[in-house]
């Protein structure tokens, strides 16, 4: 499955090269190197880096800081994702407008001097809902997805046309002057294939032909496709690529979607990919042969409004990615990558035109050596997860870890290891808003959502005599669906006064039951089993009883063979089941005559408007009662960090600022208490269960507020309390290193001061970040005295960490390193 830096949610940055020609100046031709390493641009073999950022799932006030730091930490392109249901929602309805620009964003690239890479698909994945197809493709008659379908290939090449048509009139594909190097047609379809037989091959094919007649002047792309057809050119997805052989000897090794991290589930942990794991897959992957690697995800951003997938994608989307959810610096691993992308860059001639030699030490150990004429660099890699390898080349000894790569420019010195951290670890806290007293000052008002038509009367906008899956109804405009029936008893019959209960065989994520217009139970499906039972008991009366069912969705189903056909909602059978004496009696209402509303008359009434002149009180405020809306003003943090809205005590439901939806919330779902790493080891290959915190907390309670003025609405499905919530803003608390001696280190606070030194050793220090202890061997010069001076009061300040400086500890011939902690 598929992560990356989107334009709504998915976006790929590239790594820059500091000799590309500007893109304002010079038109590119883009062609495939025939010796199969390299991409060639304007006559010009190069080494690719690139970051993946969606769009949509930030604002268009992002796009040019998260684009420079793209940049500044070494990209030389985007990738990016374009999703077919945020643009067209309806048939022929389409939407570019402010953070779903596609325009706006590839000339942000543009102007920043990068390249881009434009994944159309428009299959996405990318854990949005519903892979990104509008669910209006799918109620069109006789549809089937992604397979030899008439009514599909119609609507896809009409998508695919559109968006090519579309850049094309900009000028933005490389062949035109412009910074799109490369397109991709399809998304992993190779993954799920085998289901559709036959006609899936021929898909494929007709995908290619399809693609190649655009004519964008650029190679297009097929991840995950080994039997692409040639012109296409096929990558590799995952967390290791280095083993990937394209099925063409002539085509570059490539990786397309290089995953950063994981995504998070409701009720989940919070997954972590080690930063010294994800250099080791890039270094090695060009130490084999690797020409193209882009970071899914370089930003992951935000789900914002409904377009989480799942189901159960959280609202955040932050991927453990090098920039932060908010577009902050992920300390370490942004600033490890970047030197690596650094010292990469600087080898890069003798990586497109060497000639390769390889040599096998045993024990997962080995060197390779890209060689030329003027010189020769050299990577030694030990894929052993216990033990450090020595290597003996060329008359030196080179201590390898366990589980890294060296690489040395020169053959000769090494430049860089994947294991040896010597950036700074930034950990980031959240702040009060300062520009109020205490939280308690958000003042709510509140109203409750007006349900009677449909708990009362049972009345909706529609009647059927079945039950229908909630896509079918609701077209995804809504997350909300009422299912509706009426039952009559006679006075006289058996089954009142009896043990009697309502049974519903359900798909809905979440199922609210009403009868009578009393709730009698909610259910939330659970452990991935997204087909359960729903069983309450109830008394009825004589005459007419009203059963409501409220259907919810989170995020519909975005991955898998025939992914479209998993059923959302209640598809039944329902029951009433009656115990008389011994006999068991089962009334079937699955053909009953059933009413269809979708939404909520909140939301139709649109509450979340600030302008809206609904009427609210401010007089007894509930708490923890369910089907209810709120609502309060805040005063804009101060400074410019990045702002947060902690919902910590709410249950679940969906929050807006300014009328801006930020997203489903869900603090009430708590992640198991097992699980969890209080350490992880980067070392062995890593999966999406193996590094994981927040165990027995909220999967998330931070939200981002990507515009921070001044008014909050909230609508509380479950029940909850609102006046815990908080504004906060997010930022640097302190930064650590722990470096070995001979190495410079650089401490920031990102544009802040730092105000004090809290913990240094040089020696042999223990610990972590936050928790650093004072080793066995400690130099005879105050370490915390010399770097209060050389830092306090500056936003950054280098340190080398030499004897020269510190002193000269006896550490029995061990390594000496620096810890520091230094508070922001």
């Amino acid at each position: 499955m598929a992560v990356t830096i989107l334009y709504p949610y998915k976006s790929f940055v590239s790594f820059h090269i500091s000799s590309f020609k500007n893109h304002s100046s010079n038109v590119y031709a883009t062609i495939v190197s025939h010796d199969g390493r390299a991409i060639t641009i304007d006559g010009h073999r190069r080494v690719l880096l690139s970051g993946s950022i969606h769009y949509p799932r930030s604002t268009p006030e992002m796009w040019p800081d998260l684009i420079k730091k793209g940049k500044e930490g070494g990209l030389d392109a985007i990738e990016t994702y374009v999703f077919w249901n945020a643009h067209e929602p309806t048939r022929r309805q389409y939407d570019f407008s402010r953070k779903l620009d596609l325009i706006r964003f590839l000339k942000t690239i543009q102007d920043e001097g990068l390249y881009g890479v434009l994944r159309i698909g428009p299959y996405a994945c990318a854990e949005w809902n519903y892979g990104g197809f509008p669910v209006w493709l799918h109620n069109m008659p006789g549809m089937v997805f992604r397979t030899t379908n008439k009514a599909f290939m119609d609507e896809m090449q009409n998508f695919t046309t559109m968006i090519v048509d579309m850049v094309k009139k900009e000028n933005l594909f490389a062949s035109q002057g412009g910074p799109i190097i490369l397109a991709q047609i399809e998304n992993e379809y190779g993954n799920v294939m085998g289901p559709y037989g036959e006609s899936g091959k021929e898909y494929i094919k007709w995908c290619a032909n399809m693609a190649q007649s655009l004519d964008v002047g650029v190679p297009w792309i097929m991840c995950q496709q080994n039997d692409a057809p040639q012109p296409m050119l096929n990558t590799c997805n995952g967390f290791y690529c280095d083993n990937f052989v394209p099925n063409n000897p002539n085509t570059p090794k490539m990786w397309t979607e290089n995953w950063t991290g994981w995504f998070k589930q409701w009720g989940g942990k919070n997954p972590h990919r080690t930063t010294e794991d994800v250099a080791f897959s890039v270094a090695r992957f060009f130490q084999r042969g690797g020409t193209f690697n882009n970071y899914y995800m370089y930003h992951g951003g935000t789900n914002f409004d409904r377009t989480a997938g799942g189901p159960y994608i959280t609202t955040s989307y932050d991927y453990d990615a090098p920039l932060d959810e908010y577009g902050n610096l992920s300390q370490p691993k942004y600033g490890h990558l970047k030197q690596l992308h650094d010292v990469l860059h600087s080898i890069e001639k003798t990586l497109t035109y060497g000639n390769i030699s390889t040599i096998d030490f045993g024990n997962s150990a080995s060197a390779t050596i890209y060689k030329t004429e003027e010189g020769s660099s050299c990577f030694f890699g030990n894929g052993n997860e216990n033990s450090d390898a020595t290597i003996s080349f060329q008359g030196e000894s080179y201590v390898v870890p366990a589980w890294s790569v060296t690489i040395l420019p020169d053959c000769k010195n090494e430049a860089y290891n994947t294991a040896k951290i010597t950036t700074q670890t930034s950990m980031m806290v959240k702040k009060p808003n300062e520009a109020e007293d205490t939280p308690s000052t958000l003042k709510w008002s509140w109203r409750p959502e007006n349900m009677d038509n449909f708990l009362l009367k049972g009345k909706g906008e529609s009647t059927q005599t079945q039950l229908f899956d909630q896509k079918v109804v609701t077209n995804d405009q809504s997350d909300y669906l009422w299912y509706m029936t009426t039952v009559k008893f006679k006075k006289r019959d058996p089954l009142l006064g009896k043990t009697m209960s309502l049974r519903v065989n359900s798909t809905a994520h979440v199922l609210h039951a009403f009868v009578n217009g009393k709730n009698i139970g909610n259910q939330h499906a659970e452990n991935g089993k997204f087909n359960y039972v729903f069983e309450k008991d109830v008394k009825f009366k004589s005459g007419r009883n009203v059963i409501a069912l409220l259907s919810i969705t989170v995020g519909l189903a975005n991955y898998g063979a025939f992914f479209e056909s998993k059923p959302a909602g209640i598809t039944g059978p329902i029951f009433i089941t009656g115990i008389n004496g011994d006999e068991t009696i089962v009334k079937d209402l699955s053909a009953h005559k059933w009413s269809y509303k979708t939404g909520l008359n909140g939301f139709d009434n649109q509450l979340f408007r600030t302008e809206s002149m609904s009427k609210w009180s401010v007089e007894n405020v509930p708490f923890n009662r369910t089907m209810t809306w709120y609502k309060a003003t805040f005063k804009s943090p101060l400074g410019n960090d990045p702002v947060v809205v902690d919902l910590m005590g709410l249950g679940k439901g969906t929050a807006w600022v300014n009328g801006n939806n930020i997203g489903r919330y869900w603090p009430a779902f708590i992640s198991s208490e097992n699980g969890c790493d209080a350490k992880c080891n980067y070392r062995g290959a890593y999966h999406a269960e193996k590094c994981l915190t927040n165990c027995g907390e909220p999967t998330q309670r931070w939200y981002h507020v990507p515009q921070g003025d001044n008014t909050l609405v909230l609508f509380e499905e479950m029940g909850g309390n609102p006046s815990l919530v908080s504004f906060q803003t997010t930022r640097v608390g302190s930064v650590c290193a722990n470096v070995y001696e001979k190495k410079i280190i650089e401490l920031s606070c990102d544009r802040k001061p730092i105000s004090a030194i809290k913990f240094a050793s040089f020696g042999n220090p223990n610990g972590n970040c936050g928790s650093f202890e004072k080793g066995t061997c400690e130099s005879s010069k105050n370490t915390v005295d010399i770097l209060t001076q050389e830092c306090v009061g500056k936003e950054k300040c280098c340190i080398d960490v030499s004897t020269e400086r510190f002193g000269a500890p006896d550490c029995s011939g061990a390594p000496r390193r620096l810890a520091v902690e230094a508070i922001c």
